[in-house]
């Protein structure tokens, strides 16, 4: 073998040599160089005085809720609002042809005052009767019978007067007037058509109208959930009457986060459902703006405790470790440590927790980065700019 041939195989040897030495180098450097703490956030957990509270599913229902029908029968002549405008108590909504009743009206009052004229020629052949026995000139059975024309023209008289006030009324019952204040619904009638009216079941339905402010939510609690609230008012006879049902509500509709809305118990049913085991209740809402709508849908919460002070972390500072529950805590020297929690309800995007100390410190944020007993870089957060979505509560119905 010629000498360029061995120095053509002792390159590549020496470049294959250098490189596995950097090689080995850059493992080295690696290898003593750890990677720094992972950075997590942390706060101090959020003292609030809460109260344990439970969940209901209900619907809004109107606090007035009125079906518009003719009192008196004949041909709509006017429809006076728009469909699903507001109408206010005592605004015309319907007419209807009032010239029959009209007529009717004239021809009672003109029946009145004939009944008067025959009172006032029946009251006058009497006196002339009385005057007239004074000479023994009139038997008694005429005088009799002169007395009964008189008290029958009277009752005429009577009968009459109660025709106009009845014609008067049907004529009043023409122009169809709102009830009650509240949003309409649509016409069920057009113009023209013939409407039945009366005390009967056959009445035409012109339109409903449903009240706004206040508004009703109702729902359905389960019987030992109702003995709970009982107990909770035992000791007072006041509130004893009320079964309990005094306490303060909250509501939020399917499309809120938060329970916004406040309102009060109005009504619990009297009995329990034998079918079902649960007893109606229903809470009293404001409506101002006319957001609630009978019909709709939505979550409300009763306490059903006296605020006491708790503490409370983000569900993003809670950890799963089988059926158990935990958050890392850090001590001193910033080293995560789990410990063990029960968790309670969500309260304003917090989750109560029992097992925290108030000075601890919490990581709320970067927990999937965090090893038990490593040591972390823990930067400050508020406790709420963790928290979720409020999407639950600790008793559900």
């Amino acid at each position: 073998m010629t000498i360029p041939s061995i120095a053509r195989f002792t390159v590549p040897l020496t470049l294959t040599a250098a490189l596995l030495a950097g090689c080995g180098e850059s493992k080295t450097q690696a290898q003593g160089a750890p990677p720094p703490p992972p950075t997590v956030s942390v706060a101090k957990p959020v003292k609030k005085l809460v109260s344990d509270r439970d969940e209901y599913v209900g619907r809004f229902v109107a606090f007035d809720y009125v079906e518009m029908r003719a009192r008196v029968s004949g041909y709509l002549e006017k429809i006076l609002f728009k469909d699903g405008q507001l109408v206010k108590e005592g605004e015309p909504l319907f007419l209807i042809d009032p010239r029959p009743f009209q007529a009717v009206l004239e021809q009672s009052k003109a029946a009145v005052e004939q009944a008067k004229a025959n009172l006032a020629f029946a009251e006058s052949d009497l006196k002339r009767g009385e005057s007239l026995r004074t000479g023994t000139t009139i038997t008694q059975q005429a005088l009799d019978q002169r007395l009964q024309a008189s008290r029958v023209a009277a009752a005429s008289v009577t009968a009459q007067e109660a025709a106009v006030k009845q014609a008067e009324l049907d004529l009043s019952f023409t122009a169809l007037k709102a009830p009650i204040s509240g949003r309409i619904g649509d016409r069920r009638v057009s113009i023209g058509n013939l409407v039945s009216g009366g005390a009967t079941g056959s009445t035409t339905l012109l339109a409903t109208i449903a009240s706004i402010d206040p508004i009703r939510f109702e729902f359905t609690m389960d019987e030992a959930s109702y003995l709970r609230y009982l107990r909770l008012v035992s000791g007072s006879a006041s509130n004893a009457a009320n079964r309990g049902m005094t306490l303060p509500v909250r509501l939020k509709l399917i499309d809120e986060d938060a329970y916004t809305h406040e309102g009060k118990i109005d009504f619990v049913d009297n009995a329990i459902d034998r079918s079902s085991g649960t007893i109606r209740g229903r809470a009293e809402f404001a409506n101002a703006d006319g957001r609630l709508t009978p019909g709709m849908f939505g979550r409300i919460q009763i306490a059903t405790s006296a605020p006491a002070e708790a503490l409370l972390v983000p569900d993003s500072a809670i950890g799963t470790e089988q059926v158990r529950k935990f958050v890392y805590v850090l001590n001193a020297e910033n080293v995560a440590t789990p410990k063990y929690v029960t968790l309670g309800q969500l309260v304003d995007n917090l989750r109560v927790v029992q097992g925290l100390k108030a000075d601890d410190t919490v990581v709320v944020n970067g927990l999937m980065r965090v090893r038990p007993g490593a040591k972390v870089t823990p930067e400050q957060a508020a406790a709420e700019a963790g928290a979720p979505r409020d999407t639950s509560s600790i008793r559900t119905n």
